[in-house]
């Protein structure tokens, strides 16, 4: 079997090696690795930079920046666990293509998305970032946080009404509702959305089911200690 020949490849094997392991200097991550020494130095110092690995004299151990990231992951599939049984009941209730996001920066980020067969246009898949500023979901995601007094009106709107609603914005005859859910673990913003035909998306009783799903997870995110008050 052929050894790791990309960067990626080499860093991945790396990291692989202090699985388990508190700290290991450069010989015993060479022996692990079966990697030629310059390379595994040379990787090693990159990933330092990153603040993925973290020296400290001779010794190395995983760093800051992939205790964050494997905090993140762990955060993220938790909240996609609390939801995914609340999504589905709202996607078997309103036969719409249902989204769960969270807010990445200036992005919204799809977790999960529940139906679309019925809408074959819907090509939006998981992991999938959509601009928080002009998307519905995005909207949803803004009204969550400590931006009261510097907020657009339509933001504060959305937050007043916990409901962010486009009719026809992406694809004619279809429309979007987006309901904030809340921060997750005190940093990260989450909100569902309900893509659907226009008159089924804008119908009162729909939106008030999305509405009632978000919170719905809100208090089972809660019951799993991932939510904060706002």
């Amino acid at each position: 079997m052929e050894g790791p020949t990309g960067s990626l490849q080499r860093a991945a094997v790396i990291l692989d090696v202090f699985e388990g392991a508190d700290r290991l200097n450069l010989s015993q991550v060479v022996a692990a690795t079966g990697l030629p020494r310059t390379s595994v130095h040379r990787a090693l110092e990159q990933l330092v930079a990153l603040r993925w690995v973290y020296r400290e004299g001779m010794d190395y151990q995983l760093g800051m920046r992939m205790i964050e990231l494997g905090a993140a992951a762990a955060q993220q599939n938790a909240l996609r666990r609390a939801a995914l049984p609340t999504l589905r009941r709202l996607h078997r209730a309103t036969g719409c293509v249902v989204h769960l996001g969270v807010r990445d920066g200036s992005e919204a980020v799809y977790l999960e998305k529940v139906g679309g067969e019925s809408v074959p246009l819907v090509r939006s898949r998981v992991g999938d970032r959509l601009p928080v500023a002009s998307s519905t979901i995005g909207k949803a995601l803004m009204a969550i946080g400590d931006s009261v007094g510097v907020e657009s009106p339509e933001i504060a709107r959305v937050r007043e009404l916990r409901l962010a609603y486009d009719p026809e914005r992406c694809l004619k005859g279809f429309s979007c509702v987006a309901v904030p859910i809340g921060k997750i673990g005190g940093t990260e913003a989450a909100a569902l959305s309900v893509f659907g035909p226009a008159d089924r998306v804008r119908d009162k009783r729909m939106m008030s089911s999305a509405q009632t799903a978000a919170a719905e997870i809100w208090r089972r995110i809660d019951t799993k200690g991932l939510q904060r008050a706002q």
